[in-house]
């Protein structure tokens, strides 16, 4: 197995993607392309530039204000496009779509698009993918992949959720010439090579902990521990309502956001707090269940930077072989709270992967795995992911 990289900004979207496809190289292997790119483009066109030299799926989705790449950050002020190429004439590859208006539920549009995916491959039906890609549109992450584990069970997991730069429901995934801004996109992986993923919120943990007693629907935090959960927050932060209300809860969550722990305790999934309601519940970013416990997480503007490199040394320590790429999902709210220090993300980067390509792009949701476990989603994290040979 062998990775590519490129890149373009230029204005015109057909162009850009031609120009990231050929900054690439050709190659005859090629079996797909992962694309993220600016919202602002029309998506298709630089698709359509992209298979220009790839004949095989593209898949991916819009990132929030830019990528990383080995030359650096891309994006900015000005739109952008990035993509990786994976290349081996022994990896099958089989991919699916699902528009989420077509299907009475995520559930059955994750399933369907992971059917597809499952019978593109050509493998027998028994026989199991090494990986899961998904992309995904925000709010119904975790149906979209119950679906999906319907067809192929538990496989390792990695992808996020299309991002735009408002957090205004600008965002596209997309498959080839299908584009959405609510549905799913999976890709399934056969291949040689080998395969690693690590998934942290790089939080430390606090004492502030309650029980979740009220929820409305799967991403309203109405009630912890029987208080407003707006105001039980607030006096963990020593902070008064007033500066946490409306979308001023977002941004203050940055640095200390909420976090689930899994049954054995060796994930905590981070579920960011996007909005305070007049009634004082929160809208999450992520699901969530009555009668499990909360922490408040705490990480500095500098831990979020650092938190890249530690986690792709700890990334680095599960690998036994070479490693061929990195691919990089890093939540789109954490690369807000990082803000103009974006330089440093890319040195803690280059300092961690010997070389090797890799592509980092941003979410509103990111999705990997834990062994002994289950995959799973979550806001403000970190899914690195190696290739090896």
């Amino acid at each position: 197995m062998k990775a590519l990289t490129g890149f373009s900004t230029n204005k015109k979207a057909y162009e850009a993607g031609l120009e990231a496809a050929k900054m690439a190289g050709r190659s005859k292997d090629a079996k797909i392309v992962f694309a993220y790119m600016s919202c602002d483009y029309k998506i298709k066109d630089v698709i359509k530039g992209i298979k220009e030299v790839y004949s095989c799926p593209v898949i991916g989705n819009t990132s929030f204000t830019g990528v990383i790449m080995p030359e650096g950050y891309i994006g900015g002020d000005k739109p952008f496009v990035g993509i990786m190429v994976l290349s081996d004439p022994s990896m099958v590859v089989g991919v699916g779509f699902a528009d989420r208006k077509a299907y009475q539920s995520a559930r059955d549009a994750g399933e369907a698009a992971t059917k597809h995916a499952r019978i593109m491959t050509g493998m027998p039906y028994n026989d199991e993918p090494d990986v899961m890609y998904m992309a995904a549109s925000p709010t119904e992450e975790e149906f979209f992949l119950k679906g999906a584990n319907r067809v192929v069970g538990r496989v390792p997991l990695f992808g996020g959720s299309a991002a735009d730069n408002t957090i205004s429901g600008n965002w596209s995934l997309y498959l080839d010439n299908k584009v959405t801004s609510e549905g799913v996109a999976v890709a399934l992986i056969y291949m040689k090579g080998g395969f690693v993923n690590e998934f942290t919120g790089a939080y430390r943990e606090t004492k502030d902990m309650g029980i979740i007693t009220k929820v409305e629907g799967t991403r309203r935090l109405v009630a912890i521990d029987g208080t407003p959960a707006v105001k039980k927050y607030a006096s963990w932060r020593g902070m008064k309502t007033t500066e946490l209300m409306g979308d001023k809860l977002l941004s203050a969550t940055i640095t200390s956001p909420l976090g689930v722990k899994d049954r054995l305790g060796d994930l905590i999934a981070i579920r960011h707090p996007m909005f305070a309601n007049d009634d004082y519940s929160m809208n999450i970013g992520a699901n969530l269940a009555e009668g499990t416990t909360v922490i408040r997480m705490e990480a500095t503007v500098d831990e979020l930077i650092s938190s890249v490199g530690k986690t792709l040394k700890e990334l680095n320590k599960k690998l036994t072989k070479p490693v061929v790429c990195y691919h990089l999902v890093h939540c789109g709210g954490r690369r807000a709270g990082i803000d103009s220090r974006i330089n440093e993300v890319y040195k803690e980067i280059k300092k961690n992967v010997n070389g090797a390509p890799f592509i980092m792009e941003f979410t509103f949701g990111e999705y990997g795995f834990v062994d002994d476990g289950r995959n799973t989603t979550g806001g403000l994290m970190l899914s690195f992911t190696a290739f090896t040979k």
